[in-house]
């Protein structure tokens, strides 16, 4: 049977776990969750999607608009066996009581604390740790894309240490007008960044440090990693790792493929919805390799490439697929390609 999951916070990445869902042969969209009447649930109204309010007045609210709420939020949970909280930080831990009230497997984002569940996510480094766990916790954007990229080397070269440098969009597009940064870097003045700890939830022995800072740019994320290895390595070896792993792709200066705006325009010409880019792209002559010193560039796509992790946590707290083929399944259904162009 298909496993029926709830959808709480319909956000950048709630929206687009719900249409993952939707798209998966082995579950089913129970409906998300809705705060109150804006635009978004309009559009997930058009989509198919069942409304829950997360409180009992908001139903009013709808009917006002003319749409139907089918339930309240504790309906939603109880409907469901697993929810996908994808709730502003901290919003998402303070709904745990109610997913340990009835029972009832929960996936958290990565704006909660790694102690909130005990148990982290990332499909390929540690997808075992959550099987059949009541609640794991997807880790963020730059840690995914930190978990595939240095941890694929890790796991299969050995690294002594990794220094990496974020350079963070400061929001997401459809929150510009509410926060941004202009004509400024803004460092983070905590070193190592939060990402650090983050990584080391899902790659246990990496010995990492990380420093971010935020600019003012709304498009996605931009890391560079400084490896030194635990041996000397040669080039290929690198260009192996990264070609094999999982959601991990290569893009080149001599495509024209030059900096982030070429990226997203890239990804929007894959004709995907919204534009959505879940792999994590490297620059494949950004990768340096001298003795056992590496370096190497990426993009990291924050709207879309936690998505399939989530689709994979489901699966692993639920024990329905073993890591391979739920990583198979889910980027067959989601279109996730070893070369973009």
């Amino acid at each position: 049977m298909a496993i029926k999951v709830g959808v709480v916070g319909y956000g950048t990445i709630g929206k687009r776990v719900a249409d993952a869902i939707a798209k998966q042969d082995d579950m089913s969209l129970v409906g998300i969750v809705a705060r109150g009447y804006d635009w978004r649930y309009a559009m997930a109204v058009r989509r198919g999607y069942s409304l829950y309010a997360a409180e009992s007045a908001r139903m009013e609210e709808f009917e006002e608009y003319g749409i139907a709420v089918k339930g309240s939020f504790e309906d939603l949970i109880q409907e469901s066996d697993v929810i996908v909280d994808c709730s502003p930080k901290k919003v998402g831990a303070s709904h745990k009581p109610f997913y340990e009230k009835y029972g009832k497997k929960a996936v958290f984002e990565g704006g909660e604390k790694h102690e909130l569940t005990g148990v982290s996510f990332n499909s390929s480094r540690n997808f075992e740790e959550s099987w059949g766990k009541q609640f794991t916790r997807v880790v963020s954007c730059n840690t995914t894309g930190i978990a595939r990229t240095v941890g694929a080397l890790h796991e299969k070269l050995g690294v002594k240490k990794a220094r990496v440098v974020l350079i963070r969009r400061h929001t997401d597009p459809w929150e510009s007008h509410k926060k941004g940064v202009i004509n400024t870097v803004v460092p983070v003045l905590k070193v190592p960044s939060h990402h650090a700890e983050d990584s080391k939830t899902v790659v246990k022995d990496l010995d990492i440090n990380t420093i971010a800072f935020s600019t003012p740019h709304n498009m996605m994320h931009i890391n560079a990693a400084f490896l030194e290895m635990k041996s000397n390595v040669e080039k290929k070896d690198v260009l192996s790792v990264l070609e094999e792993e999982n959601r991990v792709v290569f893009v080149s200066g001599k495509d024209k493929v030059e900096a982030l705006n070429s990226v997203f325009a890239l990804a929007r010409d894959l004709d995907r919805s919204r534009g959505d880019l879940y792999e994590v792209p490297v620059w494949e002559e950004s990768i340096s390799v001298n003795g056992n010193e590496v370096s190497l560039i990426w993009a990291t796509p924050n709207e879309a490439n936690v998505i399939p992790e989530n689709i994979d946590a489901i699966r692993a707290i639920t024990q329905s697929l073993p890591k391979h083929k739920s990583i198979e399944k889910t980027d067959n259904s989601l279109g996730i390609l070893k070369k973009l162009y």
